[in-house]
């Protein structure tokens, strides 16, 4: 199988001898949306700028459509990169900025104008298609750079961070309207957010970064349902993690000793009897209930034996959600939300002690190291 993207042993050593990338493999077929996330310097953007031809390769291979691109210029490269300063042409009008590509190109006029209406009636700039972009707004000049990336027909459309510059409203707007275009395109797309909730929300598959290194590639559903590293679990989502030693592991369920009771969850890896694994819970899969003995012997056998004391030191209402703040026996301090009607306001009033269950699917276990 030809993929549009591949990165095998990827890796970037600078001059200093300070590795930024290493070891970097990675399949992405056509018409995919890959969205790279992890912290700041963890080697998304180098990676990127690897697959333009911006950062030299010190390691590994890189195809295009089977195609290796190592020493292939940028210019030559099938791809298309949208920076997130736009980089677009003050002087110019929207209609030059987004041709520039096809006149360096050397296209015929008939042939560029056509491409250029195209690609603005697409993305519905016609109406300021004879404007200058030093006038117009974030949210147009973001279109503008889009529709110039991909007036060129690239095989893979590069985005560094293209929303970052655009306040909260106009960013949740651009990013329904990039998901629906990329799907209607059919163009590959990779995508670099320091962002998770752009990440889970547009994405195809999510590629976790931390300190050059890839932790995990997965959906996003199941990135933050199933983490497969102690990184990935306190990076993504709100999980509260439990250190502990497998009391015993049967077929996709393991039994967890830790300091906060026996509990349980579903194994993610190699996890055998007797080792230091990680019980990891997301914020939503937890309930609360009150700590009544018909409580704590309902809640018991409802979820497994996975249940622990705590007590409320938080509690509002923010529209209709609830957002709570539940204190551990070992101290620590979980932020738990959910509707309105999970979390009864007055319910559980600051000072309450209550009991915290989950369901052993809903947790994972996973190798400590």
């Amino acid at each position: 199988m030809i993929f549009d993207l591949e990165l095998m042993k990827v890796g970037k050593v600078y001059d200093n001898g300070t590795t930024a990338v290493s070891e970097f493999d990675l399949s992405v077929s056509k018409g995919e949306f890959i969205a790279f996330l992890g912290p700041s310097g963890c080697g998304k953007t180098t990676t990127l700028r690897m697959i333009a031809g911006f950062e030299s390769i010190s390691s590994g291979d890189m195809m295009i459509k089977g195609v290796r691109m190592n020493d292939v210029p940028p210019e030559r490269r099938p791809t298309s990169m949208i920076f997130q300063s736009y980089a677009l042409f003050p002087h110019m009008t929207v209609r030059r900025n987004v041709g520039y590509g096809l006149e360096v190109k050397g296209l015929p006029k008939a042939e560029r104008d056509a491409k250029v209406d195209r690609i603005l009636s697409t993305l519905g700039l016609e109406d300021i298609a004879e404007r200058k972009t030093d006038k117009l707004s974030g949210g147009q000049r973001q279109r503008i750079a889009l529709a110039r990336g991909l007036v060129v027909e690239p095989d893979i459309l590069l985005l560094d961070e293209p929303l970052g510059a655009l306040d909260a409203n106009l960013r949740k707007a651009i990013q329904n309207e990039l998901k629906l275009l990329q799907k209607t395109l059919g163009v590959t797309f990779i995508f670099v957010t320091h962002a998770q909730s752009e990440a889970l929300a547009l994405s195809d598959r999510i590629v976790v970064m931390n300190q050059g290194r890839v932790e995990q590639i997965s959906p996003p559903h199941q990135l933050y349902t199933r983490p497969n590293t102690p990184f990935v679990a306190q990076f993504i989502g709100r999980n509260t993690i439990f250190s502990g030693e497998v009391q015993k592991a049967d077929g996709d369920n393991a039994v967890v000793n830790t300091p906060a009771g026996v509990l349980s969850g579903r194994i993610n890896g190699a996890v055998a009897s007797k080792a230091k694994v990680n019980l990891v819970v997301p914020a939503e899969a937890i309930e609360i209930h009150g700590t009544s003995e018909t409580d704590r012997g309902r809640a018991s056998a409802e979820f497994g034996g996975n249940v622990i004391d705590a007590k409320i030191t938080r509690s509002d209402v923010v529209g209709h959600l609830a957002q709570l703040t539940a204190a551990l026996p070992d101290g620590r301090a979980i932020s738990l939300e959910a509707h309105i009607d999970k979390y009864r306001p007055g319910a559980f009033a600051t000072g309450s002690d209550v009991l915290l269950a989950w369901k052993p699917s809903e947790a994972t276990v996973i190798p400590a190291h």
